[in-house]
């Protein structure tokens, strides 16, 4: 679930899907996400991705604040292990502490198989 090291690779998408392009962790930051989500008259939001301590997280709360009701597929994001001078942090310990943050204020979180 979790990985120590993350790598970019070119997604495919469907002729007819929207690609929205972001540059910060925040998918709604400079973007036209809102604008698209309620052109469509979206209301609710299922989060999984990478990075749970970073996009993840800048991304639901912002929804949040969007007006946006989250939920989040824990099992089916991943996080990877801080340091912070000294101290390491294993991805498991970020991501759930990442996990309880955002359950029940901003978002529902549940597993794959809850969902």
């Amino acid at each position: 679930m979790h990985s120590n090291s993350f790598h970019s690779e070119k997604v495919l998408h469907i002729e007819e899907e929207t690609v929205i392009v972001k540059h910060l962790p925040n998918s709604f930051y400079n973007t036209d996400l809102h604008q698209k989500l309620q052109e469509q008259g979206v209301k609710e939001l299922i989060v999984c991705c990478m990075i749970s301590h970073m996009c993840i997280d800048a991304t639901v709360r912002s929804a949040v604040e969007h007006g946006y009701v989250c939920q989040v597929v824990e099992d089916a994001c991943a996080t990877a292990t801080l340091q912070i001078e000294y101290k390491v942090i294993p991805a498991e310990h970020v991501h759930y502490a990442f996990m309880a943050a955002l359950n029940s204020v901003y978002a529902t979180v549940k597993t794959t198989e809850a969902f």
